[in-house]
């Protein structure tokens, strides 16, 4: 194996699929790494979006992004596997040890050659393929950035503000993130209304990168927000924010799905 991946064991079932794309090199590989067991809600992925499933929302809208030279989704479960493979998706089969979905995504990509590795989250199901290609266009124009994330511009009322299930992040002048938090930050202590900036769930990774982050240990910082990218920021390593105007909704919850439904219906 040309990386050491510690705690990652590769599934047997995968390794026929990944000979057939082992000849190919590719500059830019999308993974969207799906479970069924989310804690707070089970099966979401496959959870019914106006006559889709989540999973192929995430799925379609991201293939549309043309710096992606390929899409594939990353699981380890039997029923995940069946609905992706239903609508043309390629899959790749993965452990279920897996503590997060950068690991799954790790695995995936092990034996492909790539040089950059998009983690797009199977919960994500408004991404826009024009916030992904801004995203990939970042990685290209400056060869020294290990990863890149995704953010969108809210107004200080913003309901998603408010919200522990939502992320926001402390940013410095040149768009590099000092901090993600799940409370409000910069917090505003004069009341000032100020624009708040909203996490959303797709990385950027030089592969080798890739390697180096998911084998540092655990974080007191992450521990503690249960947010893994803080994990690099606490390695001394930077994150760039990518900004954009396009909004998308986590689903995290069975409201959440209802809210998305809503959101679904309106732009149609």
């Amino acid at each position: 194996m040309k990386h050491k991946i510690k705690r990652i064991l590769l599934s047997k079932s995968n390794e026929k699929k990944i000979k057939l794309k082992e000849q190919r090199t590719y500059k830019i590989i999308g993974i969207i790494p799906a479970r069924y067991d989310s804690t707070r809600f089970p099966g979401k992925v496959l959870g019914d979006i106006c006559g889709k499933t989540m999973l192929k929302w995430v799925y379609e809208r991201s293939k549309k992004a043309k710096k992606l030279d390929w899409l594939a989704i990353a699981t380890d479960d039997k029923r995940i596997k069946e609905e992706a493979e239903r609508f043309g998706a390629e899959v790749l089969m993965t452990s279920k040890k897996h503590r997060s979905g950068t690991e799954r995504v790790a695995e995936a990509v092990c034996d492909i050659e790539c040089d950059i590795v998009l983690n797009i989250q199977a919960d994500e199901p408004l991404i826009s393929f024009r916030a992904i290609n801004k995203l990939c266009s970042s990685m290209l124009q400056d060869g020294n950035l290990n990863v890149s994330t995704l953010a969108s511009i809210v107004s200080f009322d913003d309901p998603l503000v408010s919200s522990p299930d939502t992320v926001k992040i402390a940013i410095d002048k040149n768009d590099f993130a000092l901090y993600f938090s799940r409370l409000p930050i910069p917090f505003a202590r004069n009341n000032i209304p100020h624009p708040f900036l909203i996490h959303i769930g797709v990385y950027a990774y030089r592969k080798d990168f890739l390697y180096k982050f998911i084998n540092f240990r655990k974080s007191r910082l992450e521990e503690i927000e249960k947010l893994e990218q803080l994990r690099i920021i606490e390695n001394n390593y930077k994150i760039k924010v990518v900004k954009t105007k396009y909004s998308t909704v986590s689903v995290d919850t069975p409201k959440d799905i209802e809210k998305a439904r809503k959101l679904f219906k309106s732009i149609k």
